[in-house]
């Protein structure tokens, strides 16, 4: 459980941190128009920290980390927010600077999207894995 508490952690910094550089990056080079490092701070927070508190709270509910697919989860969807805020940040900041980034970096930015969604995918199945079904007996009758 620590693991995932300090993993929120770690986002909510980056999180707060990214939204400090978005401003004194666009106010340094007087920069008004519209940059990917806007949003930034909001992936952070949200993808990030928000999003491992539920997983800490579902791990408090379900033990998830108690599941051999945990870890897999774990580290392909921190590789893959990792990897896509990464490329919002390198993407927004050559904006403001007034390069072209190119299609490099939207191509790898694609792939930390497929790294989030097979996290996501791993955290289903292992949520599935850990939440019984309801027994017939558990339903209710019909009248």
């Amino acid at each position: 459980m620590r693991m995932i508490l300090n993993t929120a952690h770690v986002y909510m910094i980056l999180g707060v941190v990214s939204g400090l550089y978005y401003r004194e990056l666009t106010k340094a080079n007087d920069f008004t128009g519209e940059t990917q490092l806007s949003t930034v701070h909001t992936h952070l927070l949200a993808l990030g920290m928000v999003f491992f508190l539920i997983v800490l709270a579902l791990e408090k509910l379900f033990a998830l980390t108690s599941h051999r697919l945990f870890r897999w989860f774990f580290w392909i969807y921190n590789a893959g927010l990792t990897v896509t805020v990464g490329m919002m940040t390198l993407h927004g900041t050559l904006t403001v600077l007034g390069h072209e980034s190119g299609a490099a970096i939207a191509g790898i930015a694609g792939l930390g999207h497929i790294l989030l969604t097979a996290g996501l995918i791993l955290l289903f199945i292992t949520l599935t894995k850990l939440i019984p079904a309801k027994s017939k007996a558990d339903q209710p009758s019909a009248p």
